[in-house]
């Protein structure tokens, strides 16, 4: 499919470039996105959560009453976990969420969420851009141009630029990455997917 060129005063510069079918234009695989975005999210999770057992809970070791003849239960330890103040029973533990994915199904899902993204009309190309100093107001102009200043939006860039990420940095909705650090669940994230001409090109590449 063929898709225009659009600058950064968002007029149509009259060139189109050619988004390739076998990555904008596959049999999206549901499953695949699932997989990806579900390991994403469990990367971001520290699994720091935890709560200590009786053997961690400070306290005196020593009987808090007779063991026998009280007609109740005994009770070895003020760090029982029935009692207030004692220890959890079953709590969270550290742990690592992260799963083995397959590379394949990883570039499955990001083919599919790229095919959604033209499906519904959600990509827009811009040609390549820099800016010459950190100016969030210069970049709202530019997304404003652009009609997706209040969308939520991922820019994605051929190569780093320390001035275009540090201008967005500050506005709400608004993500920029390189095209090597492009992935599934920003892709699906964002309501409109703004690719640099030179980006197409490495991202058609890797994919």
């Amino acid at each position: 499919m063929e898709v225009a060129v659009f600058n950064i005063a968002g007029k149509d510069t009259g060139r189109k470039v050619e988004l390739k079918d076998a990555i904008f234009g596959i049999e999206p695989n549901d499953h695949a996105i699932y997989l990806d975005v579900k390991q994403y999210m469990a990367n971001r999770r520290q699994g720091t959560h935890k709560s200590k057992q009786r053997n961690e809970v400070s306290g005196s070791t020593r009987k808090i009453k007779r063991q026998k003849g009280t007609g109740t239960a005994r009770a070895g330890s003020i760090k029982n976990p029935l009692f207030v103040g004692g220890g959890r029973i079953f709590g969270p533990q550290p742990r690592d969420y992260n799963f083995k994915l397959n590379k394949k199904v990883k570039l499955l899902a990001r083919k599919s969420a790229l095919t959604y993204k033209a499906r519904n009309n959600e990509i827009k190309v811009v040609e390549d851009f820099s800016m010459d100093k950190i100016k969030t107001k210069e970049y709202i102009s530019i997304i404003n141009n652009l009609e997706i200043g209040n969308k939520k939006s991922l820019l994605v860039l051929s190569k780093p630029d320390k001035n275009i990420s540090l201008s967005s940095r500050n506005i709400p909705n608004t993500k920029v990455v390189t095209y090597s650090e492009l992935n599934t669940y920003d892709i699906l994230n964002s309501d409109s997917l703004v690719l640099t001409e030179s980006s197409i090109e490495n991202i058609q590449q890797i994919l």
